[in-house]
């Protein structure tokens, strides 16, 4: 059943007249997702929010720190925005990430990786790549613990994180020790049952993610390469340990949970969470969803758990 939280702002949206994403530009949608993140005024407080930028494949790429007290050296979530690859940069997300930085007492280092149209995939992965590395390998530069560094993200951001795991893997470098993914998006189908049950009227519908894939690949034998759908890696051995969030009435649920299925049959220890009752898009809306609260609280957990189960550095023990 539909939590009623959930078909009430399903209601107000269609009372406002929402445009479907998917019948305006790219720039339009932008300016909505900024002008709604906005509204919600100033993120909560931390010890410090700093905006910077690391080296990227295609230039500078623009990070920022969200840092909760306490002492440091901590543990680190590299954190990628949802929208689709098209929508969302460092604003949009500051509460979420600043909720989860405070949750968690962990640094969030949120990355604004290249969006499409303009920068068609591999780019987005490259970027999320490029700023992991980054920060696995330059934690002592922002109080954070090279040996506690996480990766997360929420529906396209969790397919960035999802794809940066297996692109370590591939590539020798050094893995994440843990992966967040909350609705994620992780194959290019669109004949799921969670596709077909909740193909319109809850929020995200097929014809929105048909739009962002369309700006996202190149070409549509692009969304065969598991680093667009990871699900369609070859193992998943070797990876990180993680938390998957899903959405009962989410085109992307089954996609999620036959991931975290993966995962776990290659070994790989994985929580799944189903939020019944609840749309893609919940997380970010924590006035609103008091699952979305839940889930937070959850994200917290979590994520404190897996950093106190890791060595912490020498020098911090000094």
């Amino acid at each position: 059943m539909l939590d009623p939280q959930a078909r009430a702002f399903l209601d107000d949206m269609k009372a406002r007249g929402v445009a479907p994403l998917e019948s305006l530009s790219p720039e339009a949608n932008r300016a909505s997702m900024a002008a709604d993140a906005a509204a919600q005024g100033p993120p909560k407080a931390l010890a410090r929010i700093e905006d910077r930028h690391v080296p990227g494949p295609g230039g500078a790429i623009p990070i920022r720190l969200f840092v909760p007290e306490g002492p440091t050296p901590m543990g680190v979530l590299v954190y990628f925005h949802g929208g689709g690859w098209v929508v969302g940069n460092l604003d949009t997300h500051q509460h979420l990430c600043a909720d989860v930085a405070n949750a968690a007492g962990c640094i969030v280092v949120a990355v604004d990786y290249r969006l499409a149209p303009e920068h068609k995939f591999p780019a987005a992965a490259e970027d999320a790549f490029a700023a992991t590395q980054w920060a696995m390998h330059k934690p002592g530069r922002f109080g954070g613990d090279p040996r506690r560094v996480a990766v997360g993200g929420d529906s396209a951001g969790a397919n960035l994180a999802a794809a940066v795991t297996l692109m370590a893997r591939d590539q020798g470098a050094p893995q994440p020790a843990f992966q967040l993914l909350v609705y994620p998006i992780l194959d290019h189908d669109f004949t799921t049952a969670s596709y077909r049950e909740n193909a319109e009227g809850y929020f995200l519908t097929r014809a929105t993610m048909e739009w962002f894939w369309n700006c996202y690949l190149a070409d549509k034998d692009d969304g065969k390469h598991p680093y667009a759908s990871p699900l369609r890696a070859g193992g998943f051995s070797g990876l990180p340990p993680g938390l998957v969030i899903t959405a009962e009435y989410d085109p992307l649920r089954d996609e999620g949970e036959a991931y975290a299925r993966r995962l776990i049959a290659a070994g790989v220890p994985v929580t799944l969470t189903r939020c019944d009752g609840m749309i893609h898009g919940f997380l970010r809306r924590t006035a609103i969803f008091a699952q979305a609260r839940s889930a937070l609280a959850e994200i917290g957990t979590a994520l404190r758990a897996a950093f106190a189960s890791l060595p912490r550095s020498a020098w911090e023990r000094r």
